[in-house]
């Protein structure tokens, strides 16, 4: 094989394995370290629609702050099964936050759209990035990454890398359970 050959095969895979590393690539058991319980961070946010979203408008509702990119396969596969969880759970005062990151605005409208999202999403600012940031080991380093609030305000779960309908819907169901009980399993 030439030199030429060589070099593009290399940069190729880097292209992979960086793609798998900023897209949430990770095994399960290397799930970012949380201390249990702790208040969430607040943070102010405007969704794509004009309406806020901060946290301040959702105090008393369990929710589920899930930052993305429209470009990430993981991220964009998980979306549906989080459309169809925010139809199901709205009404028992449940809501995915949607936060784009690395994206431009015009895109994630455009991604919205497409994919029918019924959540607020709002645009990853460093003031969001960084009130997340705290909340885990070494900060947020993969996409997507969800931060699941149960009503009492405090943060049960951090989870990287995508998830299945099921998985969501068992953090949700304890998310909105009474406080002060044990903390999922996921």
């Amino acid at each position: 094989m030439n030199m030429m050959k060589m070099k593009k095969g290399f940069i190729k895979a880097g292209a992979v394995l960086f793609m798998l590393a900023t897209c949430g690539f990770r095994p399960l058991s290397a799930a970012p370290a949380l201390q249990a319980n702790r208040a969430a961070p607040a943070f102010s946010a405007v969704s794509l629609e004009g309406r806020q979203a901060g946290s301040s408008t959702l105090v008393g509702k369990a929710y589920i702050i899930n930052f993305f990119a429209s470009w990430c396969p993981p991220c964009r596969g998980e979306i549906p099964d989080m459309v169809s969880l925010q139809n199901q759970y709205a009404r028992k005062g449940f809501t995915f936050i949607g936060v784009a990151v690395s994206d431009s605005e015009p895109a994630i409208r455009d991604f919205v759209k497409k994919n029918s999202i019924s959540y607020p999403v709002v645009m990853g600012t460093d003031a969001i990035v960084s009130a997340f940031n705290g909340y885990v080991e070494g900060g947020i380093r993969a996409i997507p990454t969800s931060f699941v609030i149960n009503s009492s305000g405090k943060i049960t779960n951090v989870i990287t890398g995508a998830r299945s309908r099921a998985d969501f819907e068992k953090l949700i169901l304890h998310a909105l359970s009474k406080p002060g009980t044990t903390k999922s399993s996921l």
